[in-house]
């Protein structure tokens, strides 16, 4: 049994989900809310498997509202479902800790599936919304990426595929302090924490395809 909260300022939706979900046995409807104070309350008195939030609140938004419920309740997880979408928005909330960006738009096809895959602890986006976001990310890494020299480049790669600084120094014919001067420089313009280990240069250079995986 899935148990839910829904949390929306308009009597239609709060109503339309109530007879959608009575059509499925496998869930349970244990509240609504309609502003971010009262979904807080709801939820920590009957903590529900998924929160199916509005981001436009009364009072307080659907971004503080998820971060104030992934701080009480770590196993409750939030599904962002909202008429409009917005880059900064899906950011703010995924980063808060919502596991879902759905749009009411899309609800007809994909609440359904939605509701299973967060309360399942995994991520879910309607295709509009997960076009935007690998968009953005693409965008995101190639500003970062375009930002290191040629040289730094293959020292991130070099430390990816697993030599050590002095091994990259004799295969670029360089010094071995030029080598950490290149390292910590790409460390610094990729914004990663100065103390980033060569195991998370290695994560950098797979997920932006420095190296194969």
């Amino acid at each position: 049994m899935i148990r839910i909260l829904v949390v929306d300022d308009h009597d239609v939706v709060r109503t339309g989900f109530r007879a959608l979900l009575e059509t499925y046995p496998q869930f349970e409807m244990v509240g609504e809310a309609v502003e971010g104070n009262e979904a807080i309350t709801i939820a920590t008195e009957t903590k529900p498997d998924v929160v199916v939030l509005d981001y436009y609140l009364p009072l307080i938004n659907g971004l503080e509202v998820t971060r104030e419920l992934r701080s009480r309740l770590p196993g409750t997880e939030v599904l962002i479902f909202t008429m409009h979408y917005s880059e900064q928005f899906a950011q703010d909330v995924l980063s808060a800790g919502a596991r879902g960006y759905l749009l009411k738009s899309d609800a007809t096809r994909d609440l359904i599936p939605a509701i299973n895959a967060v309360a399942a602890h995994r991520p879910y986006f309607t295709d509009r919304v997960a076009d935007r976001l690998m968009s953005q990310l693409r965008v995101t890494q190639h500003r970062h990426c375009s930002k290191l020299t040629n040289r730094e480049h293959e020292v991130v790669a070099m430390v990816a595929e697993g030599y050590s600084n002095k091994e990259i120094a004799e295969a670029l014919g360089i010094h071995l302090p030029t080598v950490e001067t290149h390292r910590a420089s790409a460390i610094r313009k990729l914004r990663l924490p100065s103390s980033t280990s060569s195991a998370a240069l290695v994560r950098y250079a797979v997920r932006n395809k420095l190296v194969e995986a």
